[in-house]
């Protein structure tokens, strides 16, 4: 059975503004066509469109890309983009995104088909990365602007961009520079041609001058409207991430499938328990089944009850909340060994409701299979007949029932279907264990585990386990044996720096995982001059590009030196300064993570599979979808479900799955809600008179430069 979704508009002119078409899109009524939700991506082959087309993957919005460098493509024609559906005009697609403003030949039919295409249906284009040029609305950058990188360049976002498309940033959209050796950004600035309706949105200084060149504009001329970008990017760069989802809001109006958010999730293993310290002299970590030097005696770390205060000052202060994965055998033993004290546990569990809590099995024992710790590294113990030896599912279930009844009797605020296993064992490990063990799902079922985290940088996708669901979590750089700075980057350097260099070698021996630094970090500044700044670059990265794995360190790293602390505060910092009010990051728990990737992967295999169909007719919008899938859809804020708000309030916008319903959703948007891609006054500036829109002689079209991925 499929379900129906509709949206009922109030006016033909909130459906106008609502789209962000001309007023000489058709008419609602009878007549009126149907417009297929579905974005055209024309590729060919370069990483703006396919960064696009990565952005509306990843918020489940049905797109269709064509590539350009395939001989088999489909030819783009009247026929191929629109036909007749029940009698009714049909336009296939709700936006068009080309590599830049004109990829085909002169006088190309295809172009022609797409431009008619544009006017009759009021279908806006995106240019996604184009040279300024007067037919997309701008002066040649020879006449004082300017061509060339723009590597570490604070471009901003106009006042019209605030107001329109670009709403959910706070002004600021910084270009990378990550390396001084690559070149990472291209970009064309210029001002708008004499006369142009062209509008700004996102701006950069033109070196040697006082004026501000244009990166990101609209521009409006013969009934049609381009998103013009002039500057190249890749998917991964923060300066795409950061704009990806007003190039989505303006191509669409605000109203697509998919929905997008901002996620940063941390968790804290290893609480209450202790973890073993990296030895500096012998390259190990004492306690660690791989240290067997017989001088390697175990110095543990473990928080202070001053920890857990600065853990809890630090929440309040920036509104986050940390998970923390338990294990209760840490205070019971501490207890035992110390007459029955264990500040630190009375300060945790006097401050438990500050924090979530993740069980992390009693002991944080291997849960895999029986480790032979007689080699070096370690192997699976087998049986006589060579079958491997497997921790039993009596044992597997112990330790995580032990834990939840060691955590209920402390009053720790608890979800009982969630659960870390130590160093996720139990789940399959390269080399060593190519397979779960097979008592786990079994234990799984046997406490109610549904929601079971796995090592993202092993085990990306989620899968099933039994009755349980995966969760890949983002292991960050900040060693679980480093309790102090100098430990950090010594282990650092051992790992990342070559053998000549005094390094292991592991870079040299891996250069498909791992890169060797050029020379070993200072002990006294590599952490905060190298890996802080790295780290909070990656997991930024994560952040901006909707993805919702949690990420982990272990407690180790919030005592001590505390160094966890510049690395979350470097990432909550830097979001701050770029985005608005209205985008918060959204800080879920292990459960929610789980759920929203379980729907996203349901609703991907049913927009690739054809089971979805969406389209706008009129004043309303029609999603038939397979039953038993949740639908993300995106709408202007101020939108209603009879009389409810719909969704929730997100970057301006209303965002939010759907659940199943038996009959259609009609979901109202306001009379007044304004055109998602009008300026400031909905008019274009003033432009100055170019002196000369010709390409100057002796100068040809430039081919566009690529950008570093």
């Amino acid at each position: 059975m499929k379900r129906t979704i509709r949206t009922a508009l109030l006016t033909a002119g909130a459906l106008i503004a609502t789209l962000g078409v001309p007023a000489t899109a058709a008419p609602v009524g009878a007549s009126a066509p149907r417009i297929d939700l579905r974005v055209l991506i024309v590729s060919d082959g370069g990483p703006s469109t396919e960064a696009i087309a990565a952005e509306l993957d990843t918020a489940g919005t049905p797109y269709t890309e064509i590539d350009l460098t395939r001989s088999d493509r489909p030819v783009i024609d009247a026929g191929y983009l629109a036909d007749t559906v029940g009698g009714r005009d049909r336009a296939k697609f709700q936006a068009v995104v080309l590599p830049n403003d004109n990829p085909f030949p002169a006088n190309s039919a295809e172009m022609a088909a797409l431009v008619a295409y544009e006017k009759t249906y009021g279908i806006p284009q995106v240019d996604a990365y184009t040279y300024a040029r007067p037919e997309a609305g701008l002066q040649y950058p020879v006449h004082g602007g300017y061509s060339g990188s723009v590597d570490g360049v604070r471009a901003e976002v106009t006042a019209a961009g605030r107001a329109g498309p670009f709403g959910y940033l706070d002004g600021p959209v910084p270009f990378e520079d990550n390396s001084p050796t690559v070149g990472e950004s291209y970009a064309y600035l210029s001002t708008p041609v004499a006369g142009a309706d062209f509008t700004p949105y996102v701006q950069a200084p033109i070196p040697g001058t006082t004026k501000r060149g244009s990166l990101v504009g609209e521009y409006r001329h013969d009934g049609r409207r381009e998103l013009v970008v002039t500057f190249v990017y890749n998917r991964y760069q923060q300066q795409f991430r950061l704009l990806a989802r007003g190039i989505v809001r303006w191509m669409t109006g605000g109203v697509h499938l998919g929905t997008s958010r901002n996620y940063f999730a941390v968790h804290v293993d290893d609480v209450f328990a202790a973890d073993d310290r990296w030895n500096t002299t012998l390259n190990c970590t004492p306690g660690d089944v791989d240290c067997t030097d017989p001088n390697a005696v175990p110095d543990p770390i473990r928080m202070s009850p001053a920890d857990v205060d600065h853990a809890v000052a630090w929440q309040r202060e920036r509104g986050f909340t940390l998970d923390f994965a338990y294990n209760g055998a840490g205070s019971a033993d501490h207890r035992e060994d110390n007459n029955g004290a264990d500040p630190l546990a009375d300060r945790l569990l006097a401050q438990r409701n500050e924090f979530r809590w993740i069980n992390h099995t009693y002991t944080h024992a291997f849960l895999g299979c029986e480790q032979d710790t007689t080699v070096v590294p370690w192997r699976c113990a087998t049986d006589a007949d060579g079958s491997t030896k497997w921790v039993s599912r009596f044992e597997v279930a112990d330790e995580i029932a032990h834990n939840r009844v060691w955590g209920q009797l402390a009053g720790l605020p608890l979800s009982n279907d969630e659960l870390v296993t130590g160093e996720h064992s139990g789940l399959r490990v390269l080399p060593q264990q190519p397979s779960d063990n097979p008592n786990l799902a079994l234990a799984l079922g046997d406490t109610g585990i549904t929601w079971l985290a796995s090592d993202n940088s092993r085990e990306p996708q989620q899968r099933r386990v039994g009755p349980a669901t995966t969760v890949p979590r983002y292991p960050m750089n900040v060693f679980y044996n480093a309790g102090r700075a100098a430990e950090q980057v010594d282990e650092y350097n051992w790992i990342y720096t070559s053998r000549a260099q005094g390094g292991s070698g592991i870079c040299e021996d891996n250069p498909a995982t791992t890169t060797c630094l050029p020379a070993p970090l200072d002990p006294a500044t590599g952490y905060t001059g190298h890996i802080v700044p790295l780290e909070r670059r990656i997991a930024l990265g994560h952040v901006l590009a909707n993805d919702p794995k949690p990420h982990f360190i272990h407690q180790s790293n919030l005592a001590e030196d505390r160094i966890a602390y510049p690395v979350l505060d470097g990432v909550l910092d830097a979001y701050a300064t770029l985005f608005a009010d209205n985008t918060p990051v959204v800080n879920p728990r292990m459960r929610d993570i789980g759920r929203e990737l379980q729907r996203r992967a349901a609703w991907r295999a049913a927009v690739r599979d054809g089971r979805v169909t969406a389209y706008r007719v009129g004043d309303t919008v029609t999603v038939d979808g397979p039953d038993g899938v949740a639908i993300p859809a995106t709408m202007p804020q101020g939108t209603t479900r009879a009389g409810t708000a719909f969704g929730e309030a997100y970057a301006g916008e209303r965002s939010g799955w759907t659940t199943p319903f038996l009959t259609p959703l009609t979901l109202t948007l306001p009379a007044s809600a304004p055109p998602s891609t009008a300026g400031a006054d909905g008019a274009a500036p003033a432009t100055a008179p170019a002196p000369d829109t010709r390409v100057p002689e002796g100068v040809a079209e430039p081919v566009l430069p690529g950008t570093a991925d």
